[in-house]
């Protein structure tokens, strides 16, 4: 197993459009849900500007064969959506990253969570995300950036906010 290359990067806070699905398999039904409103929009055409994450809510649980995906899209604060669209202000914050080829592996997330255990950073107790590097991209194709919410000691020097509005 080769050594997690990992960065800490604080995400700035940011309005989201969010799209749920539960079952055996939530992440297509809550992607074709994503997809269909943002794409009709342009907001998929702008990864920048428009960052797509995704989280599984309620994770999965022993012996319970379904769960739920949430796919959040950051949208402008000023936006206005349809009704039926539910939005979120998510107040951002500090995160361990690692980039990982092909679809999140639980196994690079416990490398992940094992390597702030070791880090001077503690684990903040909120949403992990997955952030596709390319959501349209091919099965084969797809890398995501993994993010695992951290305390930043008090001690670190602050780092540019990324993901925040331009």
């Amino acid at each position: 197993m080769s050594e997690l290359q990992v960065r800490v990067e604080r995400l700035a806070p940011m309005r989201v459009a969010r799209f749920r699905a539960f079952g055996r398999s939530p992440e297509p039904e809550a992607w074709a849900r994503l997809r269909t409103w943002a794409e009709p929009c342009g907001l998929l055409k702008d990864n920048a500007a428009h960052p797509v994450f995704g989280f599984n809510n309620p994770s999965p649980s022993p012996g319970l064969e379904e769960y739920g995906y949430e796919f959040w899209i950051r949208i402008a604060p000023e936006a206005q959506v349809e009704r039926g669209i539910e939005t979120l202000d998510y107040p951002g914050g500090w995160h361990a990253v690692t980039t990982q080829h092909g679809f999140p592996n639980p196994d690079v997330w416990m490398q992940l969570l094992e390597w702030v255990r070791r880090s001077p950073h503690r684990h903040r107790r909120t949403h992990e995300l997955e952030r596709p590097h390319n959501p349209l991209a091919a099965e084969a194709e797809m890398v995501f950036d993994l993010y695992l919410p951290v305390e930043k000691p008090a001690s670190a020097l602050a780092g540019p906010a990324t993901g925040g509005t331009s």
